[in-house]
This record gives structure tokens, sequence and C-alpha cells, in this order.
């Protein structure tokens, strides 16, 4: 059986080959990794660039099958010629191979060696277009590979600056503004703004700068998954670190206290951490870090100020929020 795939693979004939890559998806893992060792990825890839819906279908299902689980074969297609291929059918007019395709780069971009190449391949601008442009044509989940993609780019530091000047700030407010606050989505999306916002002074303001921006991450930090809440409290705290004085009069008015005491005292781990910093950065004081010379009631009387200046109706549970808030401040 594995002879006769890799020779019609190398046969030349297209039904022939479409034939072999579908028998090479049956096969188990070890069977393919032994199949790639004897070079048939390069007639996998030749496919792609084949006029042909079910060749290029057939190859892209048999290239996903070799890629993963196999750091070696993912290097080994990226070096075989993959990127240019897979950005001209990442804008063919049909969805699904749009979407196999996005599936193929969020695999080969999960390896390391291979983030630079496809970074400077083209990807992320096409990638950001296709958030931007196609958002309510692409299924769930392949918007969320595609920033999936974007975040696996985002962990080699060299490439996070072309990633922040794409465009695609914007693009990730609208979507988490339009999207349901507790999905894997909007999720994905604020983990891969976190990254971007904390890359750089640059990203910081660019994303303050644009209007709604906070009201829409401090929506998240109120109406998100445990995850978004933390990646949003996150976005927050840079934001106000970056400049005190600018952005916490801002914060402060689209009404963030709440969330913010609640995720103080049931958020992750991290979550709590920064959301206790964020609250000490948006008291009205100007010893930010002196804790220690405040009492709790006049903690207390900051913190309940700054929800009455945004006309919040201060219920019993938000109180007793707050009374736990302090004490753990103050310890």
């Amino acid at each position: 059986m594995e002879d006769l795939v890799v020779e019609n693979l190398f046969s030349g004939n297209t039904q022939v080959q479409i034939q072999a890559a579908t028998q090479l998806s049956k096969l188990s893992s070890k069977q393919r990794h032994r199949l790639a060792e004897r070079g048939i990825i390069s007639p996998l890839v030749s496919m792609l660039q084949s006029q042909d819906f079910e060749a290029i279908q057939a190859s892209l299902l048999a290239l996903l099958g070799l890629a993963f689980g196999s750091e070696r074969n993912k290097t080994r297609i990226v070096k075989a010629g993959i990127m240019p291929i897979l950005l001209s059918l990442l804008q063919c007019q049909s969805e699904e191979l749009v979407e196999l395709t996005i599936a193929a780069m969020l695999i080969l971009s999960s390896c390391t060696a291979n983030k630079l190449a496809i970074a400077s391949s083209g990807a992320i601008q096409l990638l950001v277009e296709i958030l931007n442009n196609n958002v309510t044509c692409l299924s769930l989940q392949a918007r969320i590979d595609t920033i999936a993609t974007l975040q696996n780019l985002s962990t080699c530091h060299q490439i996070i600056p072309s990633i922040a000047s794409s465009g695609v700030i914007y693009s990730l407010l609208q979507l988490i503004h339009f999207s349901d606050k507790s999905t894997e989505l909007t999720e994905k999306a604020m983990a891969l703004l976190e990254t971007i916002v904390s890359s750089s002074e640059d990203s910081i303001h660019e994303t303050a700068a644009i209007g709604g921006a906070i009201r829409i991450i401090v929506e998240a930090v109120e109406e998100g998954s445990v995850q978004c809440k933390e990646h949003a409290v996150g976005i927050l705290l840079n934001i106000c670190q970056s400049c005190r004085d600018k952005y916490r009069g801002l914060i402060l008015r689209e009404g963030v206290m709440p969330g913010l005491l609640q995720l103080s005292v049931d958020g992750t781990w991290r979550a709590k951490s920064m959301a206790r910093e964020l609250l000490l950065l948006l008291r009205d004081c100007s010893n930010y870090g002196s804790t220690s010379k405040q009492s709790k009631h006049e903690l207390m009387e900051q913190i309940m100020q700054a929800i009455d200046a945004d006309g919040e109706k201060v219920a019993g549970s938000t109180l007793r929020l707050v009374e736990e808030m302090i004490t753990k401040l103050s310890t």
C-alpha cells in the first residue's frame, strides 16, 4: 500500500494523485510519517497548484495529516514552497478551500521554525483582511483559526510589530464588540489584543485612541468568559500604566468599578492580581503605591465615590465585594 501511494503521487496523473492523497489521509500517523521520509510532500504541494478542486482539497487534507503532530513535517512543508500557494488559495472563491487553507496555516504556524517564513510571506495582512471582509462568510471555527494563527505568530517577538501595524487592532475590537463576550472567538481575540497591547507603547495608544475601545474592553470585563476577563483587565492595566493621568478618567467613566471589584474577588489568580493593581491605579490619590498610609475607611470611600461617579447603584453584594477587596488590599 505505501509503495503504491508513493508511486501514484509521483505519477503526474491528476486522478491517480487524488486517489493516492485520499488513501494517504486514511493511513495511520506512523505510516504517514514514514511516507514523508520518502519525499511525498513535494508532489502534494505541487497538486495545490492544480485547477482541479478535488485535487487541491485532497492535497490539503493529506498535508494536514502529515503536519499534525510532526514539527519536522511542518518545517518540510514550508521549505517545499507552500506559502505562496496558500496565500493564493486564501483569495479563491471557495469558502471550503479558504477554511482548509486557514487550518493548514494554523498548524504550520505552530512550529517555531516556520514563524518568520510565514510572516515574511505576506500572510499576516491577508489574514487580517479575511477578518475584516469575510467575517460573515467564514465559519466560526475558521475565524477562530485565523486569530489563533496570528496568535501563534505573535509568540515570536520579531513578528509582533508586523501584526500590530496590520490594522488588526481595530479588527479585533470590532469583532469583540459584535460578538458574545463569553465565546471562544471573543476569548481568542482578546488574548491576541492583550499580546499586541503588551508589546509596545504605540500599540497601547493606538488601541486607546480607537473610538469606543475602552468601553468594549470594560464590557468584556463584565460579560466575558473567565479567560476573556483576564485578558481584558490586562489590557486596561497596560493602558492605565502607560499614562495614568491621561487614561484613568477615561476608564472610570466607562463604569469599570463594579466589574473590576468582582474580578478582584473571583477571577483567576492572574486576573485578581491585575484587577487589584488597576484598582490602586484608579484611586483618586497622587501617592500611588502607598496603600499602608491610608486607612481602610479612606480606601473604601474613594472606591465608592468612583462607583457613584459612574451613576451605579451600589447593592449590598457590591458593598461586600468592596469590603473584601479593601481587606485584601490592606493585608
